[in-house]
């Protein structure tokens, strides 16, 4: 086996929402993954506003990187890349998180990977389950986005199946914890009492689950809006809102809904290994319900540990470390942000920036550009 000090050693940035994520990994071995989180902040305003968020992730961006250089025990000059979330994500905190990234390229004198947030969620299962078969079929789920993808090469080749036409499945999960007086973020809160409430107490609907709907899309807005009528009604009556049973009621909804598709495409597409990753993945109910449905249909369920689910700088790191060890070619320092980077380009490559002494001007325009889109 090689040495393992031979495997790249890349430090990754995530700003793409409001966790300033810093992750060092050789290879596919974690060494750190610090992360500051601005959800506090965002709570008294029951979702996460953009201001507010890349302001955190200023302050917090030098300490939190400080902190996993020392927690790896390596030093910045001993990285052999740098890699950033460009894109998908808020364009004013991705601005921040990849000004970061070129000015540490730069002074270190190291090259600059600027990847896809979506296919960061499926790498960073490497440094939990060793290498991605290939192809792997992932199925994403947070707060931002519910996709279903298929991965042939995870550093050039994702392919989307299926996406939400409306809310994610994490803002349904915020959205139904707003209505029940739950707080903000929704998610862990409604796992924690659909724990104690009852699944089958009412029936919600499965969204797009019809012969005729598209076979891998989601839709939860229609499931959001029939939990806020549900809940309405009773409190009109004056009746008291089985706050546990709605939980677990609305959660089966969405987890049979992930479940049942991710499953039907493996078997479509003849893959028998499922990878699920984002904030979601860290639902209990959904891990369960997937182990059950892979078992029975002969798919090895992938899942990362919860905290590499959330957002965070190590599946950035992860996919970077890739990028090096398949020889990819490094972004230039003109990299932009890209709110809405599609999951179909991994990686931002180079030869972008201009070489006739106009490099300077087009740095600032590019950051233009993103401020003002």
């Amino acid at each position: 086996m090689a040495d393992s000090r031979d495997e790249p050693l890349v430090l990754g940035i995530e700003t793409s929402c409001d966790e300033t994520g810093v992750g060092v990994v050789r290879g596919t071995t974690l060494l750190a993954d610090a992360v500051a989180s601005s959800v506090d902040e965002h709570a008294r305003f029951g979702g996460v506003v953009p201001e507010v968020a890349s302001r955190a992730h200023l302050e917090a961006m030098v300490p939190t990187i400080q902190r996993a250089l020392k927690d790896a025990g390596v030093s910045a000059k001993d990285l052999d890349g740098i890699a950033v979330t460009a894109g998908p994500g808020l364009a004013g905190a991705l601005l921040v998180g990849v000004s970061a990234a070129k000015a540490y390229a730069y002074a270190l004198g190291k090259p600059l990977y600027g990847v896809n947030h979506l296919a960061s969620h499926i790498c960073v299962d490497q440094l939990e389950h060793g290498a991605l078969p290939e192809p792997t079929m992932a199925l994403l789920v947070s707060g931002g986005h519910s996709s279903l993808l298929l991965s042939t090469d995870i550093t050039s080749d994702v392919r989307p199946l299926g996406a939400t036409i409306d809310d994610a499945a994490g803002e349904a999960f915020d959205k139904i914890a707003r209505v029940l007086n739950l707080g903000f973020p929704g998610g862990p809160v409604i796992d924690r009492y659909a724990r104690e409430g009852d699944p089958e107490a009412i029936a919600f609907p499965r969204g797009l689950t019809g012969p005729r709907d598209p076979a891998y899309d989601f839709s939860f807005s229609g499931l959001k809006t029939s939990v806020a009528r549900w809940i309405e009604a009773k409190r009109a009556a004056g009746e008291e809102v089985p706050v546990r049973d709605v939980a677990a009621s609305f959660q089966e909804a969405v987890v049979d809904v992930l479940t049942r598709k991710a499953v039907r495409a493996c078997k479509d597409e003849g893959v028998d290994h499922l990878m699920i990753g984002g904030g979601v993945a860290a639902n209990t109910r959904l891990r369960a319900m997937a182990q059950e449905r892979c078992e029975r249909a002969g798919i090895r369920l992938r899942v990362p540990r919860p905290k590499l689910c959330t957002d965070n700088g190590a599946m950035v790191a992860a996919l970077g470390a890739e990028m090096v060890a398949r020889n990819r070619a490094a972004s230039d320092l003109g990299l932009s942000a890209d709110s809405s980077l599609p999951v179909t380009e991994p990686h931002v490559p180079g030869a972008h920036a201009h070489s006739h002494g106009h490099d300077h001007d087009h740095v600032h325009e590019v950051s233009k550009d993103n401020l003002y889109s």
